[in-house]
Formats: structure tokens, C-alpha cells, sequence
């Protein structure tokens, strides 16, 4: 979540207000250009507001003055009253503008931002993603955008306003009170000295609260996240007891800080009235010696109220503009990264012939783990392969290079006859289809679901690759159809009924290369059944690779690849294969009938 105003920087949030540093913050304001008028028509009421603001204490002044006999332009209190609404009335209508105006350009300048992040967030490599925890994009695109919404929103506008009220507020004291504003301004040092050093210890004891609660709230996190972990472990009241004492070391982190806080508070009341008291006395003194009037008095200390205010109000400010110059460049890294490379080459219909020719990979995150070491196969049109081997021997990895998810380090990957590389990303993306051994669908309807793979697919073909999929005879079943809400990652389906959802969407696909990574080994033995036929029916005429997790299911394929430790060590097919006694195939089929 983003900060409240007012709470402490943590390290990480704290930037030199530079050169440097606001033109990391200028690069967010190109976002602002499509909305310059409005934003500088805010910026003209703004200053409208706050200068019909200041004639306020100089009007109260003379009501005062007046009423003691005293000479101005206008001698009715009453008329110098109504002066005084008028004047509160018009600065309200110039801050109505101002705040429309500034909600106006901050709310939609700040959607641009959040769709360009997501625009480029789905455009970025897998590489990029890697090394990226999720809860750190969400909160880019969340907690960081609000923080500069509220900056352009809110903090802008009051630093302009509280720098307008400060120099006109001062330049006026000079102009009327010389004396008194010299006095006044003598007492200012010490309390901003004495604030500064109070300030940065509290500031420090408010950061290790906010740490101590990040550590608690982390507890939460990860007890809900693993709820399921916890129940069947019987663990409610160790992680109950880990969250009370976490809670506890807030309390006394932030108890410390309270007492240091009302310490400081009850200084600067003390300081500040101390303050005022002297600056009442020598005012006192200069009426009483004819050398101003009580209505000068009275509208020097309604100005210095307002400076006082302006003063106070830009440290906070200070501290804003330090977070958004944080979160700004925070989002502009995103915005900056590269998105994947694609290509211009495009066919209207893929032949589906695939080969793989000395790759060598390394995941970019384990750069020192090859696992791929020289791979060399190939896949015919219409043919269907299988990948066999142990946990962790490549065959996922040769998937997600297929898909383009990574580039291979050596060696190359050709579709159709041409390297990879050449291939549009989007294009080639749209001729392959998957089919997880761990399907998660989207938190929409079954039909939102199936259409994903053809958005544009009218209701007859949506229910045609649902019947091909063995998926209709459930759907029909439900009162609201393909409408039924499937729930978050689609829990409300069952594993069966999920596979035979995530086949229809293939098939609606309609893709010339398919990929099955294993879908059936999760499965009781009817809904396997049925999955087995609707796979039977998706895998025909089309060129498919199949993950092999239970090797009993690959009998019927054209070609097995069995792969140990990112090479492949046999090959043929399922017969073939048993035939080599000693073999790495035939042992692996023993070991699955033995544990079964």
C-alpha cells in the first residue's frame, strides 16, 4: 500500500531534490502534455485562490480599525463584513476550478500511465519476469502510480500554493510592519534548528515501526496465501502466535516513538506559543507607543497564522516530492525496459515441422546451469513425438524455447525451414497450442474462457470446440451454460472439467503445432477418459510434442525423445525403445509399473 502523507522515508524512498532528480520526475510529466491546458488553466485559479486568500487578514484588519474609529475607504463595518464573505466566497469558487481542474488532468494522466505500464508489462520477456516477483509489478502499477497521482493532484498544487502564500505573506509583513516582521523572523531559526535534529531521530524510530509491521504483515501474506498448508498441518495456532508476536514488537517500537513524538510536540507548542507571546508583547508595545494599530496587529497575526501554515506544510511537501521522484523512476524503469524482439516474417498456414539443432540454453537467472547441452531432434509435419525423462531433464525448457519464451544461446531453432528469430512473435505464437498439466483458467465465464484463444468466435463455434472437447455435456448441465463463473484460476471446476475447458479453447484455436504437457495424469479414470477423447480428436492432422510424465500414455506416438540432463540419450519409438533391455527408457517404464 502507498503511504500515508506524513510518515517517515525509508531509505530506499529518499532522493536529493537536483537536476537529476526532477528530471527523473519530468519524464512523467509527458504524460501530462495531452492535458497542459487544463492543467495550467488549475494553475491560474490556483493563484487566484490563494491571493484573494491573502486579502483576507489586511480586510480584517480594517474591520477592526474601523470599528475603533479609524479612517479607510470604506467606514460601515458592516459593508467591510460582507467585504470579508465576498472575498471568502470568490476564493471558494477559484478553489472549486482549481480542485476539478487538477482532479481532471491527475485522473487522466494517470490512467495513461497505468495502461502504458500494463501495455508493457505484457510486452516484456519472460527473462524480465524471472527476476521480478509479482507483488512488485502490481505494486509499480498500483502503489506507485497513486503516489503520483497524488503528487500531480494534491502536493503540486499545495507546494505552489504554500510558496505564493509564503512571498506575498511576507513581502506584505515588510510593507506594512517592518519592525514587528524582523522580530518575528529572529524567533525562527531556533525552532527550525531544534525541529531538524527531533525530526530526524523520530523520522528513524517511525522506519523501524513501518519495518517491524512490513515483517508482520509478510506473516499474513504468506499464512493466506498457503491457507490450504496450514490447515493440514494443523498450524492456525503457530502462525497465530508468530502474527501476535510480530504485533507486539510493532507495539513496543512504536510506543518508543510515541514518547519521543510527544516530547517533541510538547516542545514545539511550548517554543511556538513562547513565540507568539513575544511577538503579542512587542505588537503591544508598538500599539501602545502609537506606532501601529491594533488592526495592523490584528492582520499580522492572521498573516504569519498563514506563513506559519505555508512553513509547516513544505516539509511535508518536501518529503512527497522525495517518494514521487522515487516512484517515478521506479515506473519509468519499467516503461524503459526492451519488449521482445519480433520479426516480419508471416505465413497464412505453418506446415508444423520442427528442428532443433545443437541448442545449448541457460536460464538467464542460473546462467551456470546448461540445460540444454547440444540438443539436436526434429518434429515432421503431422507427426506426434513425445519427451520422456526424469524431473528437471529439459523437456519443459525445450517447450518454452519452441514458444520463444528465452533465446538459445548456441545452435538454432527452425519452424517450417526458417531460424526462429525470423518468425513475428505474435504470429508464430498464434499457430502453436498448449494444453497444461496444471490448468488455471481466468476468473470470467466459461465462454470468456474457451474465446479467449478466438474473441471474435460466434456461439456456434464456442459450443462446437466444447463439444469436441467432451466439455458440453457439463456446461449444459449448468443453469447459466457457458455463462457459469468459473472463479478465481477456476476453481469451481473440477481438474477434469478444467482440462476438457482448457482443450476446448485449443481446439477453437485451431493451431498447426499442439503441445500437451501431459493433461491427463492428475486425473481419476473417468474424467481421464474423457479428456484422452477430446485430446484424441484435437491431435489430429496437426504436428503435436507431448510432455510425457506417465509413460504408458505415449504408446501410440510416432517418435519418443527420452532426455537426461538437458541431451538426448534414446530414441525411437514405444517398442523400439522396451526392446533395449538396459535401457534408460525401458528402466524408467519399469520403475512407473513397480510404483504402481
Amino acid at each position: 500500500m502507498a503511504k500515508k502523507r506524513g510518515t517517515a522515508l525509508e531509505e530506499h524512498e529518499k532522493r536529493k531534490l537536483n537536476k537529476q532528480s526532477f528530471q527523473k520526475l519530468s519524464g512523467i510529466f509527458r504524460f501530462l502534455l495531452p492535458y497542459k491546458w487544463t492543467f495550467i488553466a488549475g494553475l491560474f485559479f490556483l493563484l487566484l485562490s490563494s491571493l484573494t486568500l491573502l486579502t483576507f487578514p489586511f480586510v480584517a484588519g480594517k474591520l477592526i480599525d474601523t470599528a475603533q474609529g479609524e479612517d479607510w475607504i470604506v467606514s460601515d463595518i458592516n459593508t467591510i463584513a460582507l467585504m470579508l464573505v465576498g472575498i471568502l466566497a470568490v476564493q471558494s469558487i477559484f478553489s472549486f476550478f482549481r480542485v476539478w481542474l487538477f482532479a481532471l488532468v491527475s485522473e487522466r494522466s494517470m490512467r495513461d500511465i497505468r495502461q502504458s505500464l500494463y501495455n508493457r508489462l505484457l510486452r516484456l520477456p519472460m527473462t524480465f519476469f524471472d527476476k521480478r516477483r509479482t507483488g512488485e509489478l502490481i505494486s509499480r502499477i498500483t502503489s506507485d502510480v497513486s503516489l503520483l497521482q497524488d503528487t500531480f493532484s494534491v502536493t503540486l498544487a499545495e507546494l505552489f500554493r504554500q510558496v505564493v502564500t509564503l512571498i506575498a505573506g511576507i513581502a506584505f509583513l515588510f510593507f506594512t510592519t517592518p519592525k514587528l516582521t524582523f522580530f518575528m523572523l529572529g524567533t525562527f531559526p531556533i525552532l527550525v534548528l531544534v525541529a531538524m535534529v527531533f525530526g530526524r531521530f523520530i523520522r528513524g524510530l517511525s522506519k523501524k515501526t513501518q519495518d517491524e509491521l512490513a515483517a508482520a504483515n509478510v506473516i499474513v501474506e504468506e499464512t493466506l496465501q498457503s491457507i490450504s498448508t496450514v490447515k493440514s498441518f494443523v498450524g492456525e495456532a503457530y502462525e497465530s502466535s508468530r502474527y501476535s508476536k510480530g504485533l507486539n514488537r510493532v507495539v513496543h517500537v512504536a510506543l518508543k516513538t510515541a514518547k519521543f513524538r510527544g516530547a517533541f510536540i510538547s516542545f514545539i507548542i511550548f517554543a511556538l506559543f513562547g513565540g507568539i507571546v513575544a511577538v503579542m508583547w512587542y505588537g503591544a508595545s508598538l500599539v501602545a507607543s502609537g506606532e501601529m494599530s491594533i488592526g495592523e496587529l490584528v492582520s499580522f497575526v492572521l498573516y504569519t497564522t498563514f506563513i506559519g501554515g505555508s512553513i509547516a506544510g513544505l516539509g511535508d511537501i518536501y518529503s512527497q516530492i522525495q517518494k514521487a521522484i522515487g516512484s517515478s523512476e521506479r515506473v519509468l524503469e519499467i516503461l524503459d525496459e526492451k519488449v521482445e524482439e519480433s520479426s516480419e516474417f508471416q505465413v497464412d498456414k505453418l506446415e508444423g515441422k520442427i528442428e532443433f539443432e545443437q541448442v545449448v540454453f541457460s536460464y538467464p537467472t542460473r546462467p551456470e546451469l546448461q540445460v540444454l547441452k547440444d540438443l539436436s531432434f526434429y518434429v515432421n509435419p503431422g507427426e506426434k513425438i513425445a519427451l520422456a525423462g526424469h524431473s528437471g531433464a529439459g523437456k519443459s525448457t525445450i517447450i518454452q524455447l519452441l514458444l520463444k519464451f528465452y533465446d538459445v544461446h548456441q545452435g538454432e531453432i527452425k519452424i517450417d525451414g526458417q531460424n526462429l528469430n525470423r518468425w513475428n512473435l505474435e504470429q508464430l505464437r498464434s499457430h502453436i497450442g498448449m494444453v497444461p498439466q496444471e490448468v488455471l483458467l481466468f476468473g470470467g465465464s466459461i465462454r470468456e474462457n474457451i474465446a479467449y484463444a478466438k474473441p471474435n468466435a460466434s456461439e456456434e463455434e464456442i459450443i462446437m470446440a466444447a463439444k469436441k472437447a467432451n466439455a458440453w455435456q457439463f456446461i449444459s448441465q449448468f443453469p447459466e451454460g457457458l455463462d457459469t463463473l468459473v472463479g478465481e484460476r477456476g476453481v469451481k471446476l473440477s481438474g477434469g472439467q478444467r482440462q476438457r475447458v482448457a482443450i476446448a479453447r485449443a481446439i477453437l484455436k485451431d493451431p498447426s503445432i499442439l503441445i500437451l504437457d501431459e493433461a491427463t495424469s492428475s486425473l481419476d479414470a473417468e474424467s481421464e477418459h474423457l479428456v484422452q477423447e477430446a485430446l484424441d480428436e484435437l491431435m489430429k492432422g496437426r504436428t503435436t510434442i507431448i510432455i510425457a510424465h506417465r509413460l504408458a500414455t505415449i504408446r501410440k506416438v510416432d517418435r519418443i525423445y527420452v532426455l537426461s540432463e538437458g541431451k538426448i540419450v534414446e530414441q525411437g519409438n514405444h517398442l523400439q525403445l522396451l526392446e533395449q533391455e538396459d535401457g534408460f527408457y525401458a528402466n524408467l517404464v519399469r520403475l512407473q509399473f513397480a510404483d504402481n
